[in-house]
């Protein structure tokens, strides 16, 4: 991955920007969610959030995106076991499928990054378990962002909730600092020490994403050499929001 050099703190201002960037990326992924049905293909998924995107003047900073080759979608969508960096394409999606979609969102010169996992038609019991641990497990991380708590408080709150219910972190990918770029400094894990890492401080943005998988923590890369999958293809998921640190507490950008 491309980081930024050091953390950046954003004024009142840049954080509103961010917000707007938030509100589009929010409303790509709803487009998203909306199509989530048997027969859908995941270029379908593609085409419906760059078509918010061109809307609202915004691009997607996932594509072109330096890697093994460059990035060649404006979003990722991973089913089943694969865990993130899905390519999309002729796949269709099936009954008891679960779906995970990762959306960026450039906008006013700032980015903002979320994804969600969800179902096609009716899934099991223990996918629907999975996603829920995985979005609370987000929510635990977001409740630790306020000014003095430290990284390490906010990636071990993850561990500890999807730990509790029997499930893995990876230990490979983890969130990160958005803003201008989008990743910037800190790194911040899904699993951690509490009160170890980075002071957080007003004015700092980070992309929390907990990635979760049920039966190991190990991982691979497909020979696509973007689509990373449980290493012994168990179900996975993932969650995220771009949040900013406030005195207010913290400020979900990534949402409508």
């Amino acid at each position: 991955m491309v980081w930024a050099p050091r953390v950046t703190i954003k004024k009142p201002e840049e954080i509103a920007i961010m917000r707007e960037a938030g509100r589009i990326n929010a409303l790509a992924l709803a487009a998203t969610r909306e199509l989530l049905q048997p027969g859908v293909t995941t270029a379908d998924l593609n085409a419906a959030a760059e078509e918010v995107l061109r809307k609202h003047g915004a691009v997607s900073p996932f594509k072109g995106y330096p890697g093994p080759y460059p990035y060649p979608a404006s979003i990722t969508v991973s089913i089943n076991e694969e865990l993130v960096h899905g390519i999309p394409g002729k796949r269709k999606l099936k009954e008891g499928d679960i779906v995970s979609v990762d959306c960026g969102t450039l906008f006013g010169g700032f980015v903002a990054d979320s994804a969600y996992t969800a179902g096609v038609g009716e899934i099991s019991p223990e996918a629907q378990r999975l996603l829920t641990v995985t979005e609370q497990a987000l929510h635990e991380g977001i409740r630790r962002m306020v000014p003095g708590n430290r990284t390490g408080d906010v990636s071990a709150a993850i561990q500890r909730y999807v730990e509790r219910h029997g499930y893995h972190v990876t230990r490979e990918y983890t969130g990160h600092g958005v803003g201008r770029q989008m990743h910037e400094p800190p790194q911040v894990p899904n699993y951690g020490v509490p009160k170890r890492g980075l002071v957080l401080r007003r004015g700092m943005t980070i992309a929390l994403e907990p990635m979760v998988l049920i039966g190991t923590p190990h991982t691979r890369v497909l020979d696509d050499q973007w689509t990373v999958v449980s290493a012994d293809g168990s179900l996975t998921a993932h969650f995220e929001h771009t949040v900013a640190v406030t005195e207010g507490g913290p400020l979900i950008l990534t949402v409508l």
